[in-house]
């Protein structure tokens, strides 16, 4: 700052002082340069005056210890008595004390005595005597000396050992002294503090020397050479005029200190301004007040004439400088508007990248057109409403014809109180308004006086008078159009507090619905499938359990709300009151996985017919999934002409097939890469059993294997898929655990065991279907049982069908004895004439079936024939098949069962 200086064009004579700020001490400087060097040499010369004294102290102490240890050991060596206490029948009661005597007079850590074997004789502590010495004893036993430094518990210990010797010079014991090394090592405490005050005195007179240097040589130079001075000064003015931003600087009296040209030109300040009061420059009286307010602030805009100036104003005594302002003046009037406009399509372009984020964030339609609606409301419009075309909720496409029902499908604005139609509402669009003229051109259409547009006010005169009442201004409709189907419209609706759409703002607005408009397509073909899918489900699950006697039955199914998926379940009567529950998984979601599931499930029906063993059953679901997934293959479909539905080849199955039988209370499962199911003992104990898992369906070739457990009465059967313990969150081990948790609660049914289990379980948003079944078994106790064996002969058939018939009297079941008897003895004889080996006859009396077994060692199957009217035999199994409801045979390890169940009436 030049007090009195003139503009470059005016000036005539050079500032007489000038000055910089800088530091005393700075390393950039000689003096601070100089100042290092003496603290460094100083530095350099202590430190190595204490390494050197140390050594010094450490080499002294050592040897002090070294010498004040051998002398009290040779002297006490040498003391009268010694020798004829070593030789004396206790030498550690004469000798100790004089130990303990001399080792505390000398100030030593220890002396100790040994004999020529080096076992302690004396030592400071009782209890080490009589063990052996620790030290290099060799030497000394020879008749030298040692003096050694060991490492003890309390540091660096100097140990001398010298020989006790007789009269004729053997060696009959030794002595051993020791001391701390740092006991005598006192002398670097005395002298290291006077080392460190000279060094801490040197440090202060080599600063306060150098800072008295310093401070002379700036107060006569101002820290320059008048070269320097001269080129600072240049570059100085050089700058502060060629900048395009004016500066001035105000002193602490208000008045003008220094002004570039450019402050000049932009304040039109008068010739020779320097020096003169700030409120007679001419200046408009806001910024002459800014001037000299001494107050801070930051890119104020100022009006100066027809100027808008960004003002900067700072102080310039807030780090030691004179007291004053400095002011920066920079001309945005163009800037002004560029920004302005650059200000608006920066918001609009946050908009849009907003609405593509916002929007279309799960894939429903309704959910879609509210995210438009809010994403667009006060960044754009005041309101917005979406209207969708009636079969666009349901998933449908549209008929491309006019007039078609639509349905307010989102409204949302800056307040509640809208007088819009509310959302659901169905209605159609006249044909004079702009909504109905842009869903049949498929252009947007804006009205800026909605109170003036009579064709809009024709949709309902009532309703639109409320909502120019309101204050509703203008309209932008756009139509939602994507992959050139017209979905429906969105309106955007401003008030009167704002300016109304311009054509401009189209553009926007189309971007927004352009956006929409896909995501809403997307949610509805979304709709579309999913709707298919779940019907698909839903005809292919089954939809009620059937009548059996064994087990108590409870079911859920939840699907996933990602999609639907492959999981089912299977409650199916067998022969002999047995029931066979399952439980699958097919892997994916989507109508495939509905589709295959609803084969799987067909598939085990069939097989379950045949009444085979669990193993076997999954042996076949695994041919037929390969078989399937091979038919599926591309290079399948390309051998059928025509085919060119893309489908998709099946990754895997897993299931779980158990049978129960209440009679033998046995439980025969077998699985293919399912989780295992739980059991749930009366007592409410649960175990997972260690069922072999098995390979998924369909990888082929590897073989099942089956497990089978005994159930007690009331116990619990839980089968689930792992949907129910599988999740995002959690690992399966935590799910089976949560699961167990969930199930040990005694005495509950299945249907509380199902609802317990859910409420227990079931994720916010469950990714994958679950299915699952609580049965609770039931038992066919003796009163409900009857067998015998029968002889290889026709003449016992007459005595059984007596048995059946008593029993079947005290069952109350005489209204069927008759067809029981007969069929009963058609199978004993059709089992006696073909069959081998024993025979076993059961009866047993379900709640809606009477079921008679005949079992042999054979494994030929009877097959029904019709015979001739010349044949005397042949018809037995056609009788058997007339009585009765059902009748079959199932092979055992031993043989077969012939069954076949009459109705109770």
């Amino acid at each position: 700052m030049f007090p009195g200086r003139q503009p470059r064009s005016q000036r005539g004579e050079r500032p007489e002082t000038a000055g910089r700020s800088r530091s005393r001490l700075s390393v950039r400087s000689v003096a601070g340069q100089v100042l290092v060097l003496q603290l460094v040499i100083v530095l350099l010369l202590g430190a190595a005056a204490t390494v050197a004294l140390l050594l010094q102290v450490r080499r002294d102490s050592t040897e002090e210890a070294r010498g004040r240890s051998l002398a009290v050991a040779e002297s006490f060596a040498a003391s009268p008595g010694i020798v004829k206490a070593l030789q004396g029948s206790d030498p550690t009661a004469h000798l100790q004390p004089k130990a303990e005597d001399v080792r505390k007079k000398s100030n030593l850590d220890f002396v100790v005595v040994t004999d020529n074997k080096g076992i302690r004789i004396t030592h400071p502590r009782p209890h080490l005597i009589g063990k052996h010495f620790v030290g290099t004893i060799k030497p000394a036993l020879a008749g030298g000396r040692v003096t050694e430094i060991v490492n003890g518990p309390g540091g660096e210990v100097s140990q001398a050992v010298v020989p006790v010797f007789n009269g004729r010079h053997h060696v009959i014991g030794l002595v051993s002294a020791g001391i701390l090394v740092k006991k005598v090592s006192g002398l670097v405490d005395r002298q290291l503090p006077l080392l460190v005050g000279a060094v801490v005195a040197s440090l202060a007179l080599a600063t306060g020397g150098t800072a008295l240097v310093t401070g002379r040589l700036r107060r006569q130079t101002r820290g320059l050479d008048p070269i320097e001075m001269t080129q600072m000064y240049e570059h100085h003015d050089a700058v502060l005029h060629s900048v395009r931003e004016g500066v001035l600087i105000v002193g602490a009296d208000g008045r003008l200190v220094l002004a570039n040209d450019e402050a000049s030109r932009l304040l039109d300040l008068p010739p020779r301004p320097e020096g003169r009061p700030v409120e007679d420059l001419g200046l408009e009286p806001h910024i002459a007040d800014l001037l000299v307010s001494r107050r801070v602030v930051t890119d104020e805009v100022l009006v100066a004439g027809e100027r808008l100036l960004a003002v900067n104003n700072r102080l310039t005594d807030r780090v030691g400088g004179p007291p004053g302002s400095v002011a920066t003046l920079r001309d945005s009037t163009e800037l002004r508007a560029l920004s302005g406009r650059a200000d608006v399509a920066q918001k609009r372009l946050k908009l849009l990248f907003d609405a593509s984020v916002e929007i279309g964030t799960t894939l429903d339609v309704s959910r879609t057109a509210e995210e438009l609606a809010q994403v667009a409301v006060e960044r754009f419009a005041d309101f917005v409403t979406v209207d969708l075309a009636e079969p666009v909720l349901r998933g449908e496409e549209p008929l491309p014809v006019s007039g078609v029902e639509m349905v307010r499908a989102a409204v949302h604005g800056v307040r509640h109180d809208h007088p819009f139609y509310s959302v659901g509402k169905h209605f159609a669009f006249v044909a004079s308004t702009p909504q109905a003229w842009g869903y049949g051109s498929g252009r947007p259409v804006v009205e800026t006086d909605l109170a003036e547009a009579t064709g809009w006010q024709a949709q309902d005169p009532e309703q639109t008078a409320k909502v120019v009442e309101y204050g509703v201004r203008s309209l932008v409709t756009v139509p939602l159009r994507a992959r050139g189907v017209l979905l429906g419209m969105v309106n955007f609706w401003r008030l009167k507090e704002r300016e109304p759409f311009e054509d401009e703002e189209v553009s926007l607005a189309e971007e927004l619905a352009s956006h929409a408009a896909v995501c809403i397509d997307n949610a509805r073909r979304y709709t579309r499938e999913h709707t298919m899918a779940v019907t698909l489900q839903h005809s292919l699950l089954p939809r009620a359990l059937p009548a059996q006697s064994a087990l108590d039955v409870a079911f859920r199914y939840l699907p996933a709300e990602s999609g639907v998926g492959g999981d089912w379940f299977d409650v199916i009567p067998l022969p002999g009151a047995r029931v066979a529950l399952v439980v699958g998984d097919v892997v994916g979601h989507g109508l495939h996985a509905a589709a295959t599931m609803g084969r799987l499930r067909t598939a085990v029906h069939n097989f379950s017919t045949l009444d085979l063993p669990p193993d076997e059953i999954l042996s076949h679901l695994d041919d037929l999934i390969a078989r399937i997934d091979q038919d599926e293959s591309p290079g399948s479909r390309d051998r059928i002409e025509g085919l060119e539905a893309a489908g998709e080849s099946i990754i895997g199955a897993t299931c779980l097939y158990a049978i129960y039988d209440p009679v033998t209370l046995r439980c025969t499962m077998a699985r293919a890469g399912h989780p295992p199911p739980a059991v749930v003992s009366p007592d409410g104990s649960v175990e997972f059993p260690d069922l072999p898992a098995g390979p998924p369906l369909g990888l082929g070739g590897l073989p099942f294997e089956t497990a089978e457990l005994e159930l007690p009465e009331n116990s619990h059967l839980v089968l689930y898929t792992d949907g129910l313990i599988e999740d995002r969150r959690r690992e399966i081990d935590t799910g089976l655990e949560l699961l167990r948790n969930a199930l040990s609660h005694p005495g509950r049914t299945p249907e509380e065991i199902c609802t317990h289990v859910l409420d227990e379980m079931l994720p916010t948003t469950p990714s994958d279907d679950i299915a699952l079944i609580a049965a609770r078994t039931r038992v066919l106790g003796p009163d409900r049982v009857v067998s015998w064996e029968v002889a290889s002969d026709p003449a016992v058939v007459a005595g059984a069908r007596a048995g059946v018939l008593r029993q079947l009297e005290e069952w109350g079941l005489g209204e069927c004895a008759f067809t029981a008897e007969l069929v009963l003895s058609e199978l004993i004889t059709n089992a006696i004439r073909h069959a081998t080996g024993p025979i076993r006859v059961q009866v047993l009396r379900g709640d809606r079936e009477l079921i008679c077994e005949v079992s042999d060692t054979s494994s030929t199957s009877p097959h029904l024939r019709y015979a001739a009217t010349t044949d005397e035999g042949g018809r037995g199994l056609f009788l058997v098949a007339q009585f009765a409801e059902r009748w079959g045979t199932r092979y055992t390890a031993s043989g077969k069962v012939i069954w076949a169940e009459l109705a109770i009436p």
